[in-house]
Order: structure tokens, then sequence, then C-alpha cells
């Protein structure tokens, strides 16, 4: 069973990441335009303009961040943030949600409705400075994550209980060829939300309503699975200093007002395990040629 790592209370947790450089998690509070991090036992909060959802590190001073109508850079030392391209800008009707680095030093980043409007998302790719649709008509865009052999990439959209399997040029990083199904989920009524990888390649997934992280092979056979108090799991991220420990965001979203305090609802959580992740790779801005 997963233990609490920090108790603020966040309406829509998601984006949990570890900085490699700075030894510490960040999370976003989506629906509170809020940016959390904790060090030790020390707590960190930024508050936004707009919902805020997912994040890459840069250096040890700043982070990508996905908006909900752009992609930041943000500096956590000066507060500095500035915008590096339009995502979606000119539609009112969605934001960003699910995001992560790829090992080319890209950054995939999903958006969807605000009120989950079918087929109202789709899937970018942020590299050398391009921002690029790889999947459209996403309702609400999870799980990307990439394979530590960099084959391939992981994603879902949360509502078809489907993750799939995209094929990776091993050059660029760029698709190469149809995504394939990877996980079919419905037979157990789960719903797939944030992902990752360890190092060996399993995927850990965090199921909304699941009240767990489970984790599966490459095969796509279960092999793990993690408790947690709070119903509603949302993003997993590998971390501490040997990436053993598994931390996952929550949501009070959608929890009736007497369990969020029974079950710490939209609190951050973490588990000891006895597999090891990885460290996310840094986000490249512009072409390393």
């Amino acid at each position: 069973m997963m233990k609490v790592l920090d108790n603020a209370g966040c309406k829509l947790g998601e984006g949990a990441l570890w900085h490699p450089k700075l030894k510490q998690l960040f999370w976003f509070d989506i629906l509170n335009a809020k940016l959390y991090s904790r060090s030790s036992d020390t707590a960190y909060c930024w508050t936004f303009d707009e919902m805020v959802s997912a994040a890459g590190w840069i250096d040890e001073e700043q982070l990508i961040i996905a908006s909900e109508r752009a992609l930041l850079c943000f500096n956590i030392r000066s507060g500095e943030l500035n915008e590096l391209v339009p995502l979606e800008a000119d539609n009112k009707v969605t934001r960003s949600n699910d995001g992560r680095a790829d090992p080319w030093g890209g950054f995939w980043i999903g958006t969807m409705g605000k009120k989950a409007e079918p087929g109202a998302g789709a899937i970018y790719r942020y590299f050398n400075g391009e921002l690029r649709k790889l999947v459209s008509d996403i309702t609400i865009s999870n799980a990307i994550c990439f394979a530590p052999d960099h084959s391939c990439a992981y994603y879902t959209d949360t509502p078809t209980r489907k993750v799939m399997r995209q094929p990776l040029n091993a050059k660029d990083g760029w698709p190469e060829g149809d995504a394939e199904l990877f996980l079919d989920l419905n037979a157990d009524e789960l719903n797939p939300d944030g992902a990752v990888t360890d190092s060996e390649g399993n995927l850990w997934l965090a199921c909304w309503g699941d009240s767990a992280v489970r984790a599966f092979n490459i095969q796509g056979e279960q092999i793990a699975r993690i408790d947690c108090s709070a119903a509603h799991v949302s993003c997993p991220a590998f971390g501490g200093l040997d990436y053993s420990t598994l931390y996952v965001t929550t949501a009070q979203q959608d929890v009736p007002k007497e369990q969020i305090e029974k079950t710490a609802a939209g609190q951050t959580f973490y588990a000891i395990t006895s597999f090891q992740g990885r460290p996310e790779p840094a986000v490249q801005l512009s072409s390393q040629d």
C-alpha cells in the first residue's frame, strides 16, 4: 500500500516528474493551475494564470511546462515564464493534459476538451522548435511514455480503454508506421491514465477509479499491482536516489466529499518497489547538430 508523500489536496493531480539533477519531485494540480514540488522535507508551490498539466526538465533551473494554450519555459529560481510555442491557443474548448520528454530531447504533449468533449484533443511532439500533431481525434490523452530501448512510444485515449504502442524511428524519434494495440483493458473495465516505463521496459499504469498502479511487462501481462487509498490515481513517476521509489498523483475530482479526507484523495503518494526506473531525459529546445 502506498504512503502519503505530500498532503496538498489536488483537485486534479497530474504530471508527476522526478528531476534527476535536483533530486526532487514536481507535479501539478491542473484545475487549480498550480505546480508543486517537494525536496526532502521542503515543499514548494507556484500558481499560474491558466491551467498547467505536464512538464519536462531542461536544466537545473528551467522546466518546459504545458499550459492550456502553450508550451512554456519556466525558471523555477526566478519565476520567469516565456512562451515557446502556442498549443491550440485559438481553441477555447481544449487544454493540455498528459505529457513526457522522449529519449531524443523532444516533448510529447496531449490535449483534451475541458469537458472531455469527444474527439476534441490530439497528441503532439515538440522537437527542435517545431510542434507537430501526431494523433488526432483524441478524447482524453494519457499514458505517454517511452520504451527504454527507444523502440516505441505508448499512449492511450482513456475512454477507449486501450493502450497503443507506436513504433519510432531510431534516429530522430518520429513515429514510423502505424500504432499497434498493446493493452485492451475493456474486459476488466479499467480506465488507463498516466504511465511510465521502468528500466526493464515494464509499463506502470495508473488506472482512474481503480485505487492502484498496475505494471505490465512487454508482452502485456500484468506483473505487479500497488494499491493506493485514493480512488483516482492519475500519473506515476519513478524517482529517489536509486529510482526504486514509485510516486503517484491522485485527484479529488468526482470523489464524494465524505470520501476525500478518508481516502486522502488528491494527495501525492509513494511506495518503495523492487523495480527500478530511469532518469527522465532532458528536453532540448533546439537542434544539437
